[in-house]
């Protein structure tokens, strides 16, 4: 009996040295996008049925391992992936590393930050965009192309990067590198602040880009990750004041028209409507019905056609 209970006192031990070590570690959360990737310029990288999808399903995969594989050797040991692009079902899974886990498929309350909470160190952007604000970003727009024309946060006029950040803001947790085409970076780190960013292509327009090569590109996330991972102690969390106010454009007057019939959204203009959230939870809960519901208008009513 001394004997299995001297086992059991090491086993006990071991697994308080185990979650100690984990508690020493950083966790990081990784919001995957994919207009930003290396090479990517149209609709032919980033949906199933484009000629090159399959190819560029490889190169978002392997910009999310090679952002993760810099912040391992860096110190990080707890990794949380959104795969936040069209269906959400892009990355090839099977090739991460086992310990991570990943965020697939929509609807989801945080969107394309799904998961974050408190206990997260800090967070990176792979493959993002610019704003539908942007006249230069390749494939640039704010949440959907085909549906907003605008998206403002007290008054600022948002990216998704900067919209994500004060999601991640809300919890405490500051966005430390944002990856994709330069117009996509320097717009979020005008926005979100002091953050790193890897450019992996430079545009030409909305869609044309003079890029990298894919291995040159994973060289780049990966030396930005470190530096990021490195000062990480630099960053500070991207915080809006409460409550906040969301104004969202429409490209459809329809959905503008029957969202303002809700006590708490007001229409500013026959393609604009005005909802105070009380914090960004509330707001990303908010975006989530009004553009599901508009998307939904968008193809089973004729306005498309105004």
């Amino acid at each position: 009996m001394k004997f299995l209970r001297t086992l059991g006192v090491i086993g006990l031990l071991g697994l308080a040295l185990e979650a100690s070590a984990q508690d020493n570690g950083l966790k990081i959360y990784i919001s995957a996008d994919m207009e930003g990737v290396v090479g990517a310029v149209t609709g032919e990288q980033l949906a199933p049925g484009g000629f090159e999808y399959e190819r560029f399903r490889q190169f978002m995969t392997n910009e999310v391992n090679a952002a993760i594989d810099a912040a391992r050797a860096a110190g990080a040991t707890e990794f949380l992936v959104s795969d936040s692009h069209g269906n959400g079902q892009n990355l090839l899974i099977e090739e991460l590393p086992d310990d991570v886990m990943v965020v697939r498929s929509w609807p989801r309350p945080l969107g394309m930050m799904e998961g974050i909470d408190e206990t997260f160190d800090g967070v990176i952007f792979t493959g993002y965009h610019a704003s539908t604000a942007n006249t230069r970003g390749v494939r640039a727009h704010t949440m959907s192309s085909a549906n907003i024309t605008g998206l403002r946060l007290n008054d600022i006029e948002m990216t998704e990067g900067s919209m994500n950040a004060a999601i991640a803001g809300h919890f405490g947790v500051p966005v430390i590198l944002v990856t994709g085409d330069d117009a996509a970076v320097a717009e979020n780190q005008v926005i979100i602040g002091n953050i790193e960013g890897a450019v992996v292509k430079w545009s030409n327009g909305f869609h044309s880009a003079t890029t990298l090569t894919p291995e040159a590109a994973y060289e780049e996330i990966r030396v930005r990750t470190n530096s990021a991972i490195s000062r990480i102690e630099d960053f500070e969390p991207y915080v809006l004041d409460t409550p906040i106010t969301l104004e969202l454009s429409l490209k459809h007057y329809m959905p503008v028209e029957t969202l303002a019939y809700l006590p708490n959204v007001e229409k500013v203009n026959s393609h604009t409507i005005r909802f105070i959230g009380e914090d960004m939870v509330e707001i990303s809960r908010f975006l989530r019905v009004a553009t599901g519901y508009s998307i939904c208008l968008l193809y089973t009513s004729d306005a498309a056609d105004e």
